[in-house]
């Protein structure tokens, strides 16, 4: 039995649990069944699972709030964010590369056909309950939770339950307890003195790349923080974040949320060092290149399936191989990085473009097969007009980002891709560079 191991792990006794992993590890070392083999190493790979969610979590010691007046019940707090597109360096904010190796990744918020395309909003209400709602403006549909004890709760730690985000945002941002032997209502009561409604949206299909859920898990926690008398800052917002998906147990880096919350073009870093800590720089540009960087800036959504849900274990198994092709390719990337945000600094979109197309091929050595054959033909089409093009996130379908050499980027790829008939199926957006950032308005 493994179990015992894990919850010694899981108590921080582990010097115990490893002793414990190996005397378990010996019934199954019987060289007549590789079988028994692979499940052990299975089994490891859980235990190396609960030690990077612990390490990961050490981030929430750089979430710092401060005291903000409390709204009045039934007042909305509204939290908008736009999208991000990683234009180099992903991956290496992956745990446990980023904190093993050190992390750096370019990318820019984003506004898709000039909207902020990721919100929240919460009020207080009389009743001392949670309502979570999450609303869906692709085709109108909405969900609606209620949870009135601590066991409507329990999910939080189950990605694919409904409303699982929301409820681990709100045991990150200690609206409640658990588990804890006062009910969810007296907890409420006792702490704040109200219940809470919540509502999440997002524009943005699922499976695109932009970061949606990250970002959202920052809108979610800026709004909580708020409607119970908390201001936190991005930086905050963004540790927060890698905290809410630990609890959640679907993992992740932090560029997505360092892309969502913070505006325009940034380089974030996370040095090889625990505990976690994300550093973000602003890269300023001119006007000049703001305006240049619009018009040339195009977002093509594939429609392709992303890839399958084992593919970060994949790279993580890899990475623990410590093959020289992956680490290798994890400095590229860092340099990489760094590299696009000197383009930046400088202006030069010839090479922001070299690096995007640097980075897709880097992409494509850590996750083998994220190029689908339809979105090869389409690059293939777009190569002579364009300075760089990526598929956004892991690869694999979604969005793919494209920096063409001259301005009316939109009416050039819709034509090019007519023209080699590869365009059938997809949709063409504006993308337009975020000033702002999150924007958190309390209504009247």
């Amino acid at each position: 039995m493994w179990q015992p191991a894990y919850q010694l792990l899981e108590a921080g006794e582990y010097a115990a649990g490893v002793q414990a992993l190996a005397l378990e590890r010996e019934c199954w070392l019987d060289s007549s069944r590789p079988d028994f083999l692979i499940r052990a190493a299975r089994h490891y790979e859980g235990a190396e699972q609960i030690l990077r969610r612990q390490t990961v979590m050490t981030a929430k010691q750089f979430i710092h709030t401060q005291q903000s007046a409390v709204p009045g019940v039934g007042q909305w707090v509204v939290a908008e964010c736009p999208a991000r597109i990683d234009l180099s360096g992903g991956w290496s904010d992956t745990p446990p590369i980023t904190y093993e190796h050190g992390g750096s990744v370019t990318n820019v918020a984003l506004l898709i056909d000039g909207k902020k395309p990721i919100g929240a909003k919460a009020r207080r209400i009389q009743e001392p309950e949670l309502v979570l709602v999450i609303d869906s403006n692709l085709d109108n549909s909405s969900v609606r939770l209620t949870c009135t004890e601590l066991s409507d709760m329990e999910t939080y730690c189950q990605p694919h339950a409904p409303g699982a985000l929301l409820k681990a945002c709100v045991v990150c941002a200690d609206l409640l307890t658990l588990p804890s032997p006062s009910s969810l209502r007296e907890q409420l009561q006792t702490r704040h003195g109200c219940g809470f409604e919540l509502h999440t949206w997002s524009d943005i299909p699922h499976g695109s790349g932009l970061g949606t859920s990250s970002i959202l898990a920052g809108a979610i926690l800026a709004v909580l923080y708020k409607v119970t008398g908390l201001e936190a800052d991005n930086l905050s917002l963004m540790h927060g974040v890698l905290y809410v998906e630990q609890l959640l147990t679907s993992g992740g880096g932090w560029q997505d949320q360092v892309g969502g919350l913070d505006p325009a073009v940034k380089i974030g870093r996370c040095r090889p060092q625990v505990p976690v800590k994300v550093e973000v720089e602003h890269v300023s540009i001119s006007d000049k290149v703001l305006q240049a960087l619009n018009s040339r800036l195009v977002l093509v959504y594939t429609g392709k399936t992303r890839l399958a849900r084992n593919l970060l274990q994949d790279v993580v198994r890899n990475w623990y191989a410590r093959l020289p092709e992956v680490v290798a390719n994890c400095d590229d990337l860092v340099t990489n990085a760094e590299e696009c945000a000197k383009a930046f600094r400088e202006g030069n979109l010839s090479t922001v473009g070299a690096c995007m197309d640097r980075y897709w091929e880097q992409k494509k050595k850590m996750a083998p097969g994220c190029e689908p054959v339809a979105v090869r033909k389409m690059m293939t089409a777009l190569k002579p007009h364009v300075y760089g093009q990526v598929l956004a996130g892991a690869g694999g379908g979604g969005f793919m980002c494209v920096l063409t050499k001259e301005p009316g980027g939109l009416q050039l790829v819709r034509k090019v891709l007519q023209t080699a008939g590869v365009g059938e199926d997809v949709s063409i957006h504006t993308a337009q560079v975020d000033t702002s950032g999150i924007t958190v308005t309390t209504l009247e």
